[in-house]
């Protein structure tokens, strides 16, 4: 009995010195990934997005496209659009027909789809929380908790395939209670051969307000 209570005790420790520290198991695991990454000159993701709020009562799910190529990204969900070609962003909201166009600042754009591969290097701690199996194959999962703690997130938890290295799930903490999940459904890299999608053409959507906030 006591043998069993040191153990309990000697692993909760471990956790409680481990946790959101820079886990060497951790960065390993986020490395092979960020590495992986690398080789791709660009991709395109089918996913899954939701967003929670239990104290709210908000449980929203969508499905949407992704495509990056370098900096440049393209977000569509069954009402809106997120378009940056690395100067300029295009945000388009269809049910208002309106596009409203800003200039890109990086400081404003801590959370995007190209940066999740990268984003560990500075300014978080990780750790390597375990594995998790799902339909056959092996998921490693890791913590990551911002060092300031200004930042609107205060945890994101990323799911890494054991196999292939690519990113199958994230999840954002936001300090309101709101949840941000993006599950990958479908991923098919190297398959953007220019940066025609990360530009907005206003001849696709007729009568489109354009506004300008730049």
């Amino acid at each position: 009995m006591k043998k069993s209570i040191l153990i309990l005790l000697t692993t909760f420790f471990t956790v409680l010195l481990t946790y959101g520290q820079y886990d060497p198991k951790a960065l390993t695991i986020l490395d092979e990934m960020s590495n992986k990454f690398k080789t791709y000159s660009s991709f395109k993701a089918g996913f899954t997005f939701t967003l929670k709020n239990a104290s709210a009562n908000i449980n929203e799910v969508s499905d949407g496209e992704l495509m990056v190529r370098g900096s440049k990204y393209r977000i569509k969900l069954p009402k809106m659009e997120i378009i940056n070609n690395g100067t300029t962003v295009w945000n388009y909201m269809k049910d208002a027909n309106e596009v409203n166009i800003s200039a890109y600042d990086p400081a404003d754009d801590e959370i995007s789809p190209n940066k999740i591969y990268t984003m560990y290097k500075k300014g978080y701690k990780y750790t390597y929380i375990g594995d998790k199996v799902e339909g056959g194959k092996t998921y490693q999962i890791i913590e990551l908790v911002p060092e300031d703690r200004k930042n609107r997130f205060f945890k994101i938890r990323l799911e890494i395939n054991k196999t292939d290295k690519n990113i199958k799930n994230w999840k954002l903490y936001e300090k309101n209670g709101n949840i941000y999940e993006y599950s990958i459904k479908s991923f098919n890299p190297n398959t953007i051969a220019d940066d025609v999608p990360f530009n907005f053409d206003k001849t696709k959507y007729p009568g489109v307000e354009v506004i300008d906030l730049r």
